[in-house]
């Protein structure tokens, strides 16, 4: 008999009353995966296939499998990948050969573009060579280009729960 007690069942979340009232799910999708306990899923219940979402989660650190249910009706099945990747810049080399950050920045808590403001500000007061980690809520996919412009390093992925994004900065010098 297969042990399933260490198993946690997937949060269920059905947007197609939201979608039926005019209603934009993608934040009560977000703050659903914010929820989920440490290696818990999510079952998604859409009137459609969801493909946009897909790599939003994928970026988060979920697989998914979608089928249709019925009448044109989709439950997507959002699991964590068993390890975050990390992403980095393309000069980053080999982040775990940083040193430790000498500057933690938990701006989780922040409306954009607030979280950018002030990290780049702080990566600005180091010194070349220094890091500094940063909590926020969500991908800076528009902090990238704003760092490797100013000349710094970064390294990045979500939580393992997919609710937070970490990100290390080790500040350079500016390029031209």
């Amino acid at each position: 008999m297969p042990d399933v007690s260490t198993e946690i069942a997937p949060k269920v979340l059905d947007v197609r009353p939201i979608l039926q009232n005019g209603g934009e799910p993608f934040q009560e999708i977000m703050q659903a995966v914010r929820e989920l306990a440490p290696g818990q899923g999510l079952k998604l219940v859409a009137p459609f296939r969801p493909q946009p979402l897909f790599r939003v989660m994928e970026g988060r650190g979920f697989d998914h499998e979608a089928r249709e249910i019925a009448d044109g009706h989709w439950e997507v099945l959002f699991t964590p990948q068993p390890a975050a990747s990390v992403e980095t810049s393309a000069d980053a080399g080999n982040p775990e050969t940083w040193p430790d950050p000498s500057l933690h920045l938990d701006l989780s808590d922040l409306d954009p573009p607030e979280p950018m403001v002030r990290l780049l500000a702080a990566a600005e007061k180091l010194e070349a060579g220094e890091v500094l980690f940063a909590l926020l809520s969500r991908e800076p996919v528009f902090l990238f280009p704003e760092l490797v412009k100013r000349g710094h390093q970064w390294a990045g992925n979500f939580d393992e729960a997919g609710a937070a994004y970490r990100i290390l900065v080790r500040a350079g010098r500016p390029k031209g």
